[in-house]
């Protein structure tokens, strides 16, 4: 099995916009380096990653890491030595009921870590979650058959169908994996103590929805990734759509952030535009850290504000800093790491609280 030892070999200081001291923070290069257009000398090509997506971190502060092209699960040791944990780079599903080692994927779009460090893996094109346990390294699958389709609303996940499992995200106590279902959609909901699937926002219908209608009764244009704040609001984020949304606690559904066209403006949530938004992660003070990817560039919607900043790429932060179709997102310890996959690597920004 490869090792290889990363380190991290970039500090400077970022502030949040050109002249604009919001906050100041550090940014790292967890894995890579400066490319040439940065004054570097990193090649992507050289990288051990190939096109990678999501990470999560487990207890022992290990980052795992799913490749969406790679089809390769790697674990990134908190002494930066990085592994090949998983995964053939084939297009496949095979391994369940083995170790994760012989296991293979189609797709993935990113993971989760449970409170007992079982990670849980986005199988998009293989449309299902699986789930590797902590104690044996044995995978299998909680949510799908491996066939594309929409079925199993209110029964077991391992029976209902799903067309594109994007994107995969706990809910703050863990008890819940909210699925962004990209061709049904739908945005499902999968309880983890009773292991049944429901639906809690989109009809299956494409369409833009309407401010205060039922979230399960509204269309959705195509929801990328869905995560749960502090409060139990569910934000939805939609890269064809442009925007974000939100399920609030009585099941109604509104937009926050975005005008529907593709764009870049900070400022006020609702005047905001974004381009082709991708992934998505809460933050401290339930703010919101968006993979803007065809801006490539790393949003923020404050909630307590409604306003939409910059705080990385396009020249915001550290003005060197080339993002090419930035993907994942994950907080961590006070760190926001970035998924910059285009250059087959992985960056950190320290965030406040």
């Amino acid at each position: 099995m490869r090792c290889f030892h990363l380190l991290l070999v970039l500090s400077v200081t970022l502030l949040t916009g050109r002249g604009d001291r919001l906050w100041s923070a550090d940014v790292e290069v967890v894995t890579g380096g400066l490319t040439a257009a940065e004054g570097g000398d990193w090649k992507p090509e050289t990288s051990p990653l190939t096109a990678p997506f999501g990470v999560a971190f487990d207890r022992a502060n290990t980052m795992w890491i799913v490749e969406l092209e790679g089809g390769r699960v790697h674990a990134l040791s908190a002494d930066g030595v990085l592994r090949q944990a998983g995964g053939d780079g084939s297009r496949s599903y095979r391994g369940d009921g083995g170790p994760l080692q012989q296991a293979t994927f189609d797709g993935m779009h990113n993971c989760a870590v449970l409170p007992n460090d079982d990670l849980l893996i986005a199988d998009s094109w293989n449309h299902c979650i699986r789930r590797v346990s902590a104690e044996t390294q044995t995978i299998s699958t909680i949510a799908g058959t491996g066939k594309r389709g929409f079925s199993g609303d209110d029964g077991p996940a391992t029976q209902a169908t799903f067309d594109f499992v994007m994107c995969i995200t706990l809910n703050p106590k863990a008890t819940i994996v909210h699925i962004a279902d990209l061709n049904n959609r739908r945005v499902r909901a999968l309880d983890l103590r009773t292991g049944l699937v429901r639906t809690v926002a989109g009809n299956g219908q494409k369409g833009v929805p309407v401010d205060g209608a039922a979230a399960v009764q509204a269309p959705l244009v195509d929801p990328r990734a869905a995560a749960e704040d502090s409060t139990g609001r569910l934000y939805v984020l939609e890269r064809g759509g442009h925007a974000l949304r939100l399920v609030s606690s009585d099941g109604l559904i509104r937009t926050v952030a975005g005008t529907g066209r593709q764009g870049f403006a900070d400022g006020p949530a609702l005047q905001a535009q974004f381009g082709s938004p991708k992934h998505l992660c809460v933050g401290p003070r339930d703010r919101m850290y968006i993979a803007d990817d065809q801006n490539a560039a790393i949003r923020v919607y404050d909630p307590q504000t409604q306003q939409v900043s910059t705080v990385l790429g396009r020249g915001f932060g550290d003005q060197r800093i080339r993002l090419k179709n930035p993907h994942g997102v994950t907080v961590h310890n006070g760190w926001l790491y970035v998924v910059d996959m285009g250059n087959n690597r992985i960056l950190r920004l320290a965030i406040p609280e």
